[in-house]
């Protein structure tokens, strides 16, 4: 397996995750725009402190390939509150999102791998945190494939808004727990 590493992102970065935002493969499901406002305007507070989230760029082998996003539910009561009236999402849970830049990298098992590794991270990252909760447009399956491929098992299915308006509300609810046990740390 390829190694990855996760770190912040920063504003040296803003031209490499604009160039990915504007992938027709990741604006399809990200729907962000790519000028230079936009990306300060939405990526801005994670590295200020003012967005609880945390960016964080994406190495493999040492090249950047994506972005992970994380963070506790809590810190976004509208969106924990949307999630917790369709299944349990239990205290400290943490949720994530994922692009993989390049579209020659996608479609080869990379996003599973990375997913995979970003569950790993969190235990590491938040030695609370019992459970990862993770709602994706039904309509984005390479995503909800590579979410089951990875271990997560959906748990929900309900009508949640989209991020890109041209999508059905139909969205698909995963989840995976610390393996061994609420708030357990892994052996090692």
């Amino acid at each position: 397996m390829a190694e990855y590493r996760f770190r912040r992102l920063t504003r040296a970065d803003f031209p490499l995750l604009a160039s990915w935002l504007a992938q027709p493969h990741v604006f399809r499901w990200w729907h962000h725009q790519s000028t230079p406002q936009a990306v300060e305007r939405d990526f801005g507070g994670g590295i200020d402190g003012t967005d609880p989230c945390e960016d964080l760029i994406v190495h493999r082998d040492g090249e950047p390939i994506g972005l992970l996003e994380r963070s506790r539910l809590a810190d976004y009561p509208e969106e924990l509150a949307e999630l917790a009236a369709i299944a349990t999402v239990p205290a400290g849970a943490v949720t994530l999102d994922y692009l993989i830049g390049d579209p020659a990298r996608t479609g080869r098992g990379i996003g599973t791998e990375m997913i995979r590794t970003a569950v790993a991270d969190t235990w590491e990252a938040y030695p609370d945190a019992a459970t990862i909760v993770v709602a994706v447009v039904a309509a984005n399956i390479v995503s909800w494939r590579a979410l089951e491929r990875a271990g997560l098992r959906r748990i929900a299915e309900a009508d949640l808004p989209p991020d890109n308006p041209i999508d059905a509300p139909l969205h698909y609810v995963y989840r995976t727990d610390r393996p061994d046990g609420p708030g357990a740390r892994p052996a090692g």
